[in-house]
């Protein structure tokens, strides 16, 4: 018997920043490409169970910078990003049922409408996935407990910046949030 992760009715797939200036990076441990084609296969699954799939991006221009002792993001000698590095990777579909969400920080519920999005739709599950694990994953996860919702962390589709980071993530910090499961778990849970 599968497990009972879920009810798709009540659950959104939130898929973080799978946009231009993250998949070209490098990533570890799973290669972007992994990541994109995980969420693709959670997205088109979950969808056509009943489920809300979100798409959030972050404004890499407008991108909240504070100084710190080890500053992520680009270096500031290298050139600009482009203007399409904030839009979201074509490789994910997209449906005019699904909710759209534009950030300016790491995490996707601060000045965002994600939570009342959610709530309209009587969402009361949240399984993660994106770039990059230990930010805008874990900052959306944090948010997103605070609040109330369930935290399903599909493993194996989202990534980091080193394999060491998502991998404290996975195996120390998410499984006291919620349950870390692979998107073949994900997707055996939905019958498939």
């Amino acid at each position: 018997m599968t497990e009972s992760l879920f009810t798709p009715a009540t659950t959104a797939l939130v898929l973080i920043d799978l946009q231009h200036s993250n998949v070209e990076r490098t990533l570890a441990p799973y290669p972007a490409s992994q990541v994109v084609a995980n969420g693709t296969l959670l997205a088109d699954r979950l969808r056509a169970a009943g489920g809300t799939i979100v798409h959030v991006r972050v404004l890499v221009h407008d991108l909240l910078r504070l100084p710190a002792d080890k500053p992520v993001g680009r270096d500031t000698s290298a050139p600009p990003l482009p203007p399409a590095a904030s839009e979201l990777v074509a490789d994910v579909p997209k449906h005019e049922t699904d909710v759209f969400v534009t950030k300016r920080q790491w995490g996707a519920f601060h000045g965002t409408d994600l939570d009342l999005q959610l709530r309209r739709r009587g969402i009361r599950t949240l399984i993660l996935a994106g770039i990059a694990t230990n930010f805008g994953v874990e900052s959306t996860a944090r948010a997103a407990l605070d609040i109330g919702y369930a935290l399903v962390f599909a493993d194996d589709a989202m990534s980091g910046i080193s394999s060491a980071l998502h991998t404290f993530a996975t195996t120390e910090l998410f499984p006291i949030m919620g349950r870390v499961r692979t998107t073949a778990d994900i997707v055996a849970a939905l019958g498939g």
